[in-house]
């Protein structure tokens, strides 16, 4: 498999290059508070969420062909984690963490075979309904899970309708320090968000948090982060006892992120790919995700994503190639290296409330309403995907989304919308009409309009169809009942079968099925099968044009005649085709 490198950043567009430099510089801002923040939806120590940011980031920058996606935490993946370890381990402790790089390391794999088998296109089979019922059902669990920490409470559990209900009984013993710091946290990034989205709220928010708890002393009244380690992280496997058993535990968590992954990069990158007319390709951002999530993994931190936020922070800022995240990176060098010292003042209210504006934006009534208004049964399965989040977990909930989206696609997929195609109005052309209007398009010939590949969910339909056509009493009585099959790419053995047994039928009628525009794989799968012999091979036509030619030659002729004409149809099929 080979590996291509900086499709993202080459070619340099030297006179963009000071704008990505800043793009990087914003991204930096807006991101290292919010990083931070979700170390603690998944549980790990504050400064694994700067890691995250460092090597996988670059990584990414370096094997993925996006110019445009920001790797780096993600809420969506993070509270997978968390819901899918909870009882495997203390939360916060060192076995946790490196429970969280083990995932890390395992979802890096799952995307490279991904990327072997070139699956990038089961990215296309999670719908946008299930998608924004998902990250809506995410964002409320997420939202109230943060707020025993808004109010300086100890949380107790990962079971966000519990945690609430917890909070409002004990509201009354709600550290006021703490409230004070979350309301006067929202009131910053909310008033600089309504200035500009490109003012980093979060980032002033957190400086001023640290400046006045050093000042005050707040750290006597409030729980604050405590020493934050400096420096690079180790590189390494994590520290856990490796072994089948555990590796069968984790895979179901370490699955449902790959889906979360896959869908929302793939998605992500499309949308700016369009957006500036960029190259893009799913199966090489899979070599990116699968190297920044093994980065991950062997730097001591958590999964990573392509994160829709920071992607359209750098958008915003003017970003265009991924020098802006690398841009990025280097700052967030610099950060670990020499000020990590001041984070020991930041209060944990902080990092909640931040949390907390994430999770509600990430909650899309907009898009509910949207789905209601024109689509009423794909709201309900929308709501149904955010309420299992909720309610049940989020890992039951992408893999409900998987499910529900895959039912949705067979429902859509399997029975097409079939028509006749008959002679215009002016007999210059052809239209199509339903089939409960069916007229024919030449004396005793019918055309039928088939959608659909044909296999073993649709035969019975098109059996159906068909057999309801040659019922139809017209005048002159039907003769030939013609398949228009430009759209069948595909035949299985069970359709295969019932192409046997409908000829057989429509014989016993005196009515001869005929195939117009059979693509070259679906007649040698006729011929495999048996159809062909079934039918005739001469049963086998060219155009539509020929069909109809040869059909009103062969009007005039006695009733054993139309195989030869149906053969001379096939013929000029050809020649037109030859023309």
């Amino acid at each position: 498999m080979r590996l291509p490198l900086l499709q993202g950043v080459l070619p340099v567009d030297r006179a963009g290059l000071t704008r990505d430099v800043l793009a990087g510089l914003t991204l930096a801002a807006l991101a290292i508070p919010g990083t931070m923040g979700y170390t603690k939806i998944i549980g790990t120590p504050v400064i694994t969420g700067l890691y995250t940011i460092l090597i996988p980031m670059a990584l990414f920058a370096l094997f993925g062909s996006s110019r445009h996606l920001s790797v780096g935490a993600d809420s969506a993946t993070a509270a997978v984690v968390a819901a899918g370890l909870a009882g495997m381990a203390v939360r916060g402790s060192n076995e946790w963490l490196a429970l969280c790089s083990l995932l890390a390391l395992m979802a890096g794999v799952l995307m490279f075979a991904a990327r072997v088998l070139r699956l990038g296109f089961l990215a296309d089979f999670l719908s946008r309904t299930v998608l924004v019922g998902f990250l809506t059902g995410v964002g409320v669990q997420v939202a109230l899970l943060e707020v025993s920490g808004m109010l300086g409470l100890q949380r107790t559990s990962n079971d966000p309708l519990l945690e609430i209900v917890r909070d409002l009984r004990l509201i009354g013993e709600s550290n006021a320090y703490a409230v004070c710091v979350s309301l006067a946290v929202l009131a910053v990034i909310l008033g600089c968000r309504r200035i500009s989205d490109r003012v980093p709220g979060g980032l002033i928010a957190v400086v001023a948090a640290i400046g006045i708890s050093w000042a005050l002393g707040l750290d006597a009244h409030l729980e604050t982060l405590g020493a934050v380690p400096s420096g690079l992280p180790t590189l390494g496997l994590p520290h856990v006892e490796w072994n089948w058993p555990l590796l069968q535990k984790l895979l179901p968590i370490a699955f449902a992120c790959f889906v979360v992954i896959l869908a929302q990069s793939a998605a992500t990158s499309r949308a700016y790919a369009a957006k500036y007319n960029d190259p893009f390709d799913a199966n090489v951002d899979m070599v990116g995700l699968g190297m920044a999530n093994l980065g991950a993994g062997l730097s001591g931190t958590f999964i990573v994503n392509g994160s829709p936020t920071n992607t359209a922070m750098v958008d915003g800022g003017g970003g265009r190639s991924q020098v802006a995240q690398l841009t990025t990176c280097v700052l967030v060098l610099l950060v670990l290296l020499f000020l990590t010292g001041p984070l020991a003042h930041l209060p944990t209210a902080v990092l909640s409330a931040i949390v907390f504006l994430v999770a509600v934006r990430m909650i899309d009534i907009k898009g509910m309403r949207r789905i209601y208004a024109v689509a009423r049964a794909e709201f309900w399965v929308a709501l149904l995907t955010a309420a299992t989040v909720v309610v049940v977990g989020v890992e039951q909930g992408i893999l409900l989304a998987m499910v529900l989206s895959l039912i949705d696609h067979v429902r859509r997929g399997y029975r097409g919308t079939n028509l006749v195609i008959v002679a215009d109005k002016k007999k210059r052309g052809w239209q199509t009409v339903p089939l409960d209007e069916p007229q024919a398009i030449s004396p005793g010939l019918l055309v039928y309009l088939f959608s659909h590949s044909l296999y073993y969910a649709n035969a019975g339909q098109f059996a159906e169809e068909i057999l309801r056509l040659a019922r139809n009493r017209t005048q002159p009585p039907l003769r030939w009942l013609c398949v228009e099959a430009a759209a069948i790419g595909d035949v299985d053995f069970s359709a295969a079968a019932m192409l046997r047994d409908t000829a057989a039928l429509l014989q016993q009628q005196g009515i001869r099925l005929l195939f117009a525009n059979v693509s070259a794989p679906v007649r040698s799968q006729f011929d495999r099968y048996g159809v062909t012999e079934a039918i005739g091979a001469d049963a086998i036509c060219g155009s539509i044009h020929a069909v109809v030619v040869a059909c009103e030659q062969a009007a005039g002729v006695p009733a054993e005649a139309p195989e030869v004409q149906a053969g001379q149809a096939g013929q000029a099929g050809d020649d037109a085709a030859k023309a």
